[in-house]
């Protein structure tokens, strides 16, 4: 791994947001009117939209792309262009470039504090998917409903399972969760009931976004050029009513179990920013068929924490601490997959890639698996206990990655359960 690049703010090697970092997000910085593109570097915001008026980029980009409300025109470019820019903001911001360090106007005209700034969707995103790709979490549920002889569905090892989600639904982190109704089928009832969810969850997931030109219509991608098209991943909580999910999913998948609300972080953490972090997946038994092998079979070592605050809680407690790499079919198999048949996939398009757990209990990224579909109670450090989420309770999911003296993060996901409506 690269060692620490030095830059002219003065920021500790813990920080989540170094030179290493630059993700890509959108908001209004203090003073400003409408949303713009912006990075971070420390705890300040860079105005992209700033910085292309400025002719920083002139050189690199022939239209205007940062100087607008999302990020999709600047992530259709595609990887030559988004590596072009990271470069360019790396030496900019280095404590060795004078350009911005030395020049008062300049500096107060691109930076401000991130505490002036207000988030707002980084990304029009026209359609969202989720897969399933975790094999430790698809073995642990599937055993909880069908045995371990049968934990894995026949097609589950030969191809990425996913569902279609609702992008309209996307939101960013701190949008409150409003408790789901919808209609279940409890054990002891005769018949289907309409009531609000009781079997609240969250799942621990890594959503990434595709960019780049996109793929026409009835032309598949490779898993090579579905690599290209990556752009960047955030934290991405899939939530999910599980009592109304176990009602309505047969024969058909997931439906209004999972539309209610998905939440994703602010912030963009590019390809380039986590390369350094790749490390290799296990093999894949069988091997899949041609269209979906990946000859760097792998995914990135990002450290994934969950957090749940109740409301008699000063702090959050940590109830699981996961990692991307626990994935068993790799980003580029995914996006391949989701192509094979003609898919066209947009720039701003958005693939989670289903709960990722490890092979510990303290590893499980949902109430489902830790409460054994609640049978049993976790025990929080207060002496409260829960098997599904309450009105009032926080959950946060947190990502890092630790370099050699530095971290790069991917900030907080966090949502407040709130009562359903009267």
């Amino acid at each position: 791994m690269a060692g620490p690049l030095r830059s002219f703010l003065d920021l500790s090697a813990a920080h989540p947001f170094p030179l290493h970092n630059l993700p890509f997000s959108a908001g209004i910085p203090l003073g400003q009117a409408s949303p713009r593109c912006v990075s971070r570097l420390g705890d300040f915001i860079i105005d992209l939209g700033a910085m292309e008026q400025r002719g920083l980029f002139a050189d690199i980009l022939q239209e205007q792309v940062f100087g607008r409300e999302t990020l999709n025109v600047y992530m259709a470019k595609g990887r030559g262009i988004w590596r072009a820019v990271r470069a360019r903001l790396q030496a900019l911001f280095s404590a060795e470039n004078a350009t911005i360090r030395d020049n008062e106007d300049l500096k107060k005209a691109v930076l401000s504090p991130v505490s002036d700034f207000k988030y707002s969707m980084p990304v029009n995103i026209p359609n969202y998917t989720d897969f399933y790709a975790s094999k430790n979490h698809a073995y642990n549920v599937g055993v909880m409903f069908r045995g371990p002889e049968n934990a894995l569905q026949p097609n589950w090892t030969r191809l990425p399972v996913g569902y279609h989600g609702r992008a309209s639904s996307v939101r960013l982190s701190g949008t409150p969760v409003i408790r789901p109704k919808g209609q279940v089928k409890p054990p002891d009832a005769p018949d289907s009931l309409y009531r609000p969810c009781s079997r609240l969850d969250f799942e621990l997931e890594v959503g990434f976004f595709v960019g780049g030109p996109g793929n026409e219509l009835g032309h598949p991608m490779t898993v090579a050029e579905a690599k290209e098209a990556i752009f960047g991943c955030v934290l991405l909580n899939d939530w999910s009513a599980r009592d109304i999910q176990n009602w309505e999913y047969v024969p058909l998948g997931p439906f209004t179990s999972k539309n209610f609300i998905t939440t994703i972080s602010p912030w963009i953490v590019t390809l380039e920013a986590l390369e350094p972090f790749k490390v290799p997946l296990p093999p894949q038994e069988p091997e899949p068929l041609e269209y979906l092998r990946d000859m760097e079979l792998g995914a990135y070592d990002v450290k994934l924490k969950v957090k749940l605050r109740t409301g008699e809680m000063e702090e959050g407690a940590v109830i699981s601490e996961s990692n991307l790499k626990y994935l068993y079919w790799s980003f580029g198999q995914q996006l391949a997959h989701h192509t094979v048949s003609g898919c066209n996939m947009l720039p701003g398009d958005l693939l989670g890639t289903g709960t990722i757990s490890g092979t510990t209990p303290q590893s499980l990224g949902c109430l489902l698996e830790m409460s054994q579909n609640g049978k049993q109670s976790l025990t929080l450090p207060n002496g409260q206990t829960r098997t599904f989420l309450q009105d009032g309770d926080e959950l946060t999911l947190e990502g890092e990655c630790l370099g050699e003296g530095y971290v790069v993060g991917f900030g907080q996901c966090s949502s407040v359960v709130r009562p359903a409506l009267p």
